[in-house]
């Protein structure tokens, strides 16, 4: 039953959670929607042991009723997941003392995502020969595309930038690149099947996310980072969020919003090869190391067994800072 993203409930949980004794249950869900405490009032009727999942990495102020559902929930559940690790750093300075593991949600079948052939798309494209910038996702303004658009400015003309995805912003950055005298340089691509993103990943010689932090989000975790990086495509991210901690040493990071440092991060990657193969073997790694479904898998699969271990036990006897 949806009546909006926070407030819409599984109807049918309570009966699914009554109809065996589980061990635990994971509600991937914030602590402050609705379905979570609904959720959760069905595991404390079967007296089933339950966690939720948490990426906001904003201090908010909730409004009733959504205090009462994360409050309820803090007090009731027996542990979190958190999706990034500003997410777990929120997570404790909201006052949930319980046992939390920073694990991303979020991975890449590296079988799938990985270093292929992409000359047709290149051909299709008509970036054969030439260097691409490109980017994946939707073009809304948190996602800072006009700082890329500025940033293409800067570059040579032998940088081409192909944006693949469609959004609120698209009228607005098209406008920009002919103000600016680029439109020659930048192929549209509205939408792809998600079976097709990994060849497009393979198409770039760069991946840019110059995501930027506004007052109600900030950038939670950047998927396409991951998915480029198992490709073994280099990637230059922006400081906002989750993105530092995501590329690690296998990428460029520059300022939110600053164009110069970004276009310097690019024209980085154009004049130095040794530096191109030496960010696509780390970022390959990183992701095998961190961020493949095997990896999550394992680590989602040692907290639940955390909190299964402690059962009985008051949740406080864990130290607060606990994380994977």
């Amino acid at each position: 039953l949806r009546l909006g993203n926070h407030l819409h409930v599984y109807r049918k949980i309570p009966n699914v959670i009554g109809r065996q004794k589980w061990d635990l249950v994971h509600i991937d869900e914030e602590p402050f929607n609705l379905a979570t405490y609904h959720a959760l009032k069905g595991c404390q009727r079967h007296r089933a042991q339950a966690i939720f999942t948490t990426w906001q990495n904003l201090m908010k102020s909730y409004p009733p009723p959504f205090n009462f559902f994360e409050k309820y929930v803090h007090e009731n559940a027996k542990g979190a997941i958190a999706g990034n690790a500003e997410g777990l750093d929120v997570l404790r300075r909201r006052g949930f003392a319980k046992p939390a593991a920073h694990i991303p949600q979020l991975g890449v079948d590296p079988n799938v995502f990985r270093k292929q052939d992409a000359t047709a798309l290149r051909k299709k494209l008509g970036i054969e020969g030439i260097f691409a910038l490109g980017f994946v996702g939707r073009l809304s303004p948190e996602k800072g595309l006009d700082t890329l658009v500025k940033a293409m400015t800067l570059l040579p003309a032998d940088c081409v930038l192909v944006l693949v995805g469609d959004g609120p912003e698209r009228k607005k950055i098209k406008a920009m690149t002919c103000n600016y005298g680029i439109s020659a340089r930048v192929r549209w691509v509205p939408w792809v099947n998600s079976g097709e993103v990994a060849e497009y990943m393979n198409a770039f010689d760069v991946l840019a996310l110059p995501s930027r932090t506004r007052w109600n989000v900030k950038e939670q975790f950047g998927r396409v980072l991951v998915e480029a990086m198992a490709c073994e495509t280099c990637v230059v991210g922006s400081d906002s969020g989750e993105i530092p901690c995501v590329v690690g040493d296998a990428g460029l990071i520059f300022h939110e919003g600053d164009e110069r440092e970004l276009a310097r991060c690019v024209s980085r990657l154009m004049d130095d090869s040794c530096l191109r193969d030496e960010l696509q073997c780390r970022g390959r790694q990183r992701v095998l190391t961190h961020f493949a479904y095997a990896k999550i898998a394992a680590d989602t699969v040692s907290f639940y067994s955390l909190i299964c271990s402690i059962a009985g036990k008051a949740a406080t006897a864990m130290p607060a800072d606990w994380s994977k």
